[in-house]
């Protein structure tokens, strides 16, 4: 076990990012187990209703969400003064718990148990991204933030595939398997990941009127441009719910596909955006610049998701996948200049505060889209779009697209505050 911080001279930065990712790839590996296979437990509970699942999924996600909403200010905050390490693992052990519960779960009140759990500890991944802020020079992050996606896409490349296999042999068992990988990683975080914020860059003290959703737009709108660049963040995180809002009763809908080739699908979607994460982020941004590659991912991702919500049949869905990738230039170009414009001591605020607007996307998001296809299979006949949800959130990235043209400014003009 380390508590003594690690510093980014020269290129020891590096080595103390290898930690974090290790941590971040075995977190999304588990994560992405869950997801092929929760909805299908869900529909379960329904008696198979996909409508009914929908919409509970909508409850599911709504209650989360909101959990977020008020938690993620203060594991930010918390982050800041007390530093990300021990705030990753009681995120861990919230996350573990909650999968045991699925697992375990005779009846969907024990599953609300579980997410109400998850959603009040939640931060694995804001904690992961202050951590990368605290350990990587900035004009490193972008690049960073890339592999740091990578992570997330590498436990789409393998956590969906597993979790449908595992599905196929006992709808229970993925959630076992996700809970020890969980397990496995808290323990890692407890006994080999560093600290690394060290303790005179932290806060001096906790305070509760920054550690709010409203402390945490007060917080936005302090510094240059950081409103409208959350704002963008916000959009991104809305339109990205859509898929684990109604990805797998959509599909099994449409196309038929059993959850085995819904994970196998996702492998694909996670492969492709692995590659441009760890091979094209680098390069492509230092060639355009952040500001470039957000607007590249703003607008790959209207079109990839434009793509899903006409596609006719299984293979045209399929066809989009590399378009979609691209998306994922998105993220790291906008993390880049918003950890920019912030100084150490604030890092794990910011990540609250983009935590907090991702809580509200989880409200929201699920509502409307869920519903939105819930309504859609259900009046068929007045209005054939079981695509509609996506054909929505195609239509945020494209107004995200343009208020980046306005907001998103080259990093070079920017000044952190400190």
């Amino acid at each position: 076990m380390s508590d003594q911080p690690v510093e980014p001279a020269g290129r020891q930065w590096t080595h103390a990012f290898r930690f974090i990712f290790i941590a971040a790839v075995i977190n999304a590996v588990s994560f992405g187990i869950m997801i092929p296979v929760l909805p299908n437990l869900i529909k379960e509970f329904t008696g198979g209703d996909t409508a009914a699942a929908s919409e509970w999924n909508v409850v599911f996600a709504t209650v989360w969400g909101l959990m977020q909403l008020f938690c993620g200010p203060i594991l930010g905050m918390l982050s800041d003064r007390f530093g990300r390490r021990p705030i990753l693992l009681i995120s861990l052990a919230g996350l573990a718990i909650d999968f045991l519960f699925m697992a375990l779960a005779p009846t969907l009140a024990w599953l609300f148990v579980g997410r109400v759990i998850n959603g009040l500890t939640a931060a694995s991944f804001s904690t992961a991204n202050a951590y990368v802020a605290d350990v990587t020079p900035p004009d490193q992050r972008a690049k960073a933030f890339g592999w740091m996606g990578s992570a997330f896409s590498f436990g789409f490349l393998v956590g969906p595939a597993l979790g449908g296999f595992l599905g196929d042999i006992d709808l229970r068992l993925p959630f076992f398997v996700a809970a020890g990988l969980t397990t496995i990683n808290w323990f890692y975080g407890f006994f080999v990941l560093p600290e690394s914020l060290p303790v005179e860059r932290r806060v001096a003290k906790f305070d509760w009127r920054r550690a709010n959703p409203v402390g945490s737009l007060v917080f936005l709108r302090s510094h240059r441009d950081l409103l409208g660049l959350a704002s963008i963040g916000f959009l991104f995180q809305l339109a990205h719910t859509v898929l684990p809002s109604i990805f797998v009763l959509y599909t099994g809908y449409r196309y038929g596909w059993t959850p085995g080739f819904m994970g196998l699908t996702m492998m694909g979607t996670g492969l492709a955006g692995v590659l441009v994460q760890m091979l094209l982020i680098g390069p492509v941004v230092a060639r355009i610049g952040e500001r470039g590659a957000l607007l590249l991912g703003a607008m790959a991702g209207a079109i990839g998701f434009a793509v899903y919500g006409f596609a006719p049949n299984g293979w045209v869905y399929i066809a989009g996948i590399p378009v979609f990738a691209l998306m994922n230039f998105l993220q790291p170009g906008l993390q880049g200049l918003m950890t920019r414009r912030v100084g150490p001591s604030a890092q794990g605020q910011l990540q609250g505060a983009n935590q907090s607007l991702q809580g509200i996307a989880s409200v929201v998001g699920p509502i409307v889209f869920g519903l939105t296809f819930a309504w859609s299979i259900r009046h068929s006949g007045v209005m054939h779009q079981p695509g509609l949800a996506i054909y929505l959130a195609s239509s945020l990235l494209v107004l995200a697209f343009l208020l980046a043209l306005k907001i998103g400014r080259a990093p070079e003009a920017v000044r952190a505050p400190a």
